[in-house]
Parts: C-alpha cells; sequence; structure tokens
C-alpha cells in the first residue's frame, strides 16, 4: 500500500514537472506559408515558421517604398505639400489605386495617405518618380536600403508588389522592415491607423481589418496576389508592450485576420517583455590599471529588454565577464566585457558590456606603479 501511494505521489510529481516544463515554452500553430511573431523592444522572434523562407511580398512590397519615401521627406528632398505631375505611368499603372489623374494637383501627402490606406499603385509610381526621377532609379534605392537594414533575403523589382520571379522577400526581413519603420519614423508611423481615405471623391478603407476588431493594433500593411496569397503584417501595443507579426500566404482575407489576431493574443497572454537596465545605467565598477582613475564606471549601450514566458522572471540570470587586466585610456562605449543571460540554464543572449566614461592615462609615476604591480601579479 505504502509503494503504491509513494509511485502514484512520484507521477503525480513527474506529471507536474513535465507540465511545468511545457509551460515554459508556449507553442502555437498558424495556418499560413509563413509567419514570424517577434517583440519590438527586446527584438526576440516568439513564435516562428519558415521564416527565413523566400516568398512573394505583394503590397507588402509598399513598406520599402515609404521607408524610402520617408527617408527623402525627413532629409528635405522633398515636401509634403509638394505637388507631384503625374506620368502617363503613374496614371495607367494597373492593380489597386488611389485614382490620381495627369493635369490634376496631387501632394506628397495625398499620394502617401494613398499608398498606405489605399494601397494605391499609382501613388507608388507617382512617389518613386518625384523621389528618383524613375521607378528604376528607386528601386535599386530601395535594395540598398534593404542591404543595409539586414534584409538578406529580399530583391526588388518594383515599387508596388506586382509578381515577378526576382521579387522576394521572407517573414523575417518583412520583420526587420517593420521594426525600422515605427523606430526610425515615429511621426509617420500613425498613418497606418488611418481606417479610410477619401481622393477623388473615392472613399476606401483599409483592408487590415484589426484596425477594428482590435483597439490595440495601430498597423500596419496588408497584401495579396494570387501567387502570394492573403497577407497582413500588424503591430499591436498593449501597456508598454509591442509585438510585430507577419503572416505570409494565407487562403482568406479573413484567414490572415484570424491568423494575425491568434498570433498577437498568443505573445500578449504567454510572455512578458522584462526592462532589465536602461542605456548608460551604471552596472558595475571595474578595477582599472595606468588610468587617471582606479575604477571605471560600465553599462550597456541600449536599453536591454527579454522577452520571456509568463511566471518565468525569477529563472533569468546574468552572469558578468570583463577583460583583466583592464589598462587605459578607455574610451565611453568601448567593450569591457560580456553579460551572459540565461533562461533555465538555456543562454539568451551576449550583451556587451561598455564603458560609460573616458580615462585618460595616469601620471608618470601611477603607471610606473601599476606596471609593477601587474608584473608582480
Amino acid at each position: 500500500m505504502r509503494r503504491l501511494i509513494f509511485l502514484t505521489f512520484y507521477l503525480v510529481v513527474l506529471l507536474l514537472h513535465t507540465m511545468t516544463a511545457f509551460a515554459q515554452q508556449p507553442e502555437i500553430s498558424i495556418a499560413a506559408k509563413a509567419y514570424m511573431l517577434t517583440d519590438y523592444q527586446s527584438g526576440q522572434v516568439l513564435a516562428t515558421q519558415n521564416a527565413h523562407e523566400r516568398v512573394e511580398p505583394a503590397s507588402l512590397t509598399k513598406l520599402m517604398t515609404a521607408y524610402i519615401v520617408f527617408s527623402a521627406l525627413k532629409q528635405n528632398r522633398i515636401q509634403l505639400d509638394q505637388i507631384v505631375p503625374v506620368s502617363n505611368d503613374a496614371w495607367r499603372m494597373i492593380g489597386s489605386r488611389m485614382f490620381i489623374e495627369p493635369n490634376k494637383p496631387v501632394t506628397v501627402n495625398e499620394l502617401i495617405r494613398g499608398m498606405i490606406v489605399q494601397s494605391g499603385n499609382d501613388a507608388c509610381i507617382a512617389l518613386a518618380e518625384v523621389v528618383a526621377g524613375s521607378e528604376e532609379i528607386f528601386v535599386q534605392m530601395m535594395n540598398q536600403e534593404a542591404q543595409r537594414l539586414g534584409m538578406k533575403n529580399t530583391s526588388f523589382v518594383n515599387t508596388t508588389g506586382l509578381p515577378d520571379p526576382n521579387h522576394y522577400t521572407s517573414a523575417h526581413d518583412l520583420t526587420l522592415l517593420a521594426a525600422a519603420i515605427i523606430r526610425d519614423f515615429p511621426e509617420f508611423y500613425p498613418l497606418y491607423s488611418l481606417k479610410e481615405y477619401t481622393y477623388n471623391n473615392i472613399t476606401q478603407p483599409n483592408r487590415n481589418r484589426l484596425l477594428w476588431l482590435d483597439p490595440h493594433v495601430d498597423g500596419m500593411k496588408t497584401g495579396w496576389t494570387e501567387s502570394a496569397g492573403y497577407c497582413l503584417i500588424t503591430s499591436a501595443k498593449r501597456d508598454k508592450r509591442r509585438l510585430i507579426s507577419v503572416v505570409m500566404g494565407t487562403k482568406s482575407t479573413n484567414a490572415r485576420t484570424m491568423e494575425s489576431q491568434r498570433l498577437l493574443n498568443f505573445g500578449f497572454q504567454f510572455y512578458d517583455t522584462v526592462h532589465l537596465y536602461k542605456k548608460g545605467e551604471v552596472l558595475t565598477s571595474i578595477e582599472l590599471w595606468k588610468g587617471s582613475q582606479d575604477m571605471l564606471k560600465a553599462g550597456f549601450g541600449n536599453d536591454v529588454y527579454f522577452s520571456i514566458p509568463k511566471g518565468q522572471t525569477e529563472n533569468l540570470k546574468a552572469t558578468m565577464e570583463y577583460k583583466q587586466p583592464l589598462i587605459a585610456p578607455i574610451n565611453a562605449g568601448q567593450e569591457v566585457g560580456t553579460v551572459k543571460f540565461t533562461l533555465n540554464g538555456q543562454l539568451l543572449e551576449n550583451i556587451p558590456l561598455v564603458a560609460l566614461e573616458n580615462v585618460d592615462l595616469g601620471n608618470f609615476v601611477g603607471r610606473t606603479w601599476d606596471s609593477l604591480m601587474l608584473l608582480f601579479n
């Protein structure tokens, strides 16, 4: 009888342990060719499938078109109230349109809204021409920017996303692009939350249904072609957390909406984002040799965030390793060590530990003494 009670107790403990281990690794399955869910602050991937495989971006291409236009505005190469001539190429553009016309004034500001809200291919061509003179040169700028952002599996041949064998990207690369827009152009990002836009007496709704269904969703872009399927990039912010989901190649508009919602809910429900350290916060002081001072303040060059399964915060550990002997002179921002973060014994990330101050060489006597001490030590 005692053996039976002991065995039952053992099995219960084993079951609870297994359930706890399982809970530490939440999982989700999404009906899409590829998807990726990322925490914006930490940059960590919370769920993914086929994220590095090449896929057709369809109108998600217009995120890069917008990025180049936003850059031109920030550099004062074009102005929001600037009148843009409408070429025949722009006017006759196939696919979704905002219905611009030759000989009818249209501003950069209107074209941007037509591109973002109405997904106007004609707006993309007009913007490309005003920024670069032609779509061909503008596309070169798009590919250069893609490389700079680390979009290693991306190639653009047009500004609109119309199908072409050499026009491709990945869910991972689109995540990088979406995050770059949010980070680099906060003044323009709110345009992605507009629910409709009227131009030429034609009102068109934003095709991102989650703008109506989820009050936390504030962007970003839909895409569709017959070969690409139904695609959606979504960003949502709850409290101080922001998640970015990329869903590629679903079977319907309803599917891309529901699967994106499931992905976002999964991230918010099963993960927490922890802000561990602020940029420039003093983490430690390290012994310094041959300098004008004996100790060096060190910390991180950027804010440190981690996204971890809920209830696992106490299992997050940090181990610090720094260079010794550390010898002056030292420049602020110089790497002086590494902090290794682990969760339940699994490595999350190694983050450089950097100097938070400049330290010059000490005087001759101090340097000589430290040299002797180092020699004997």
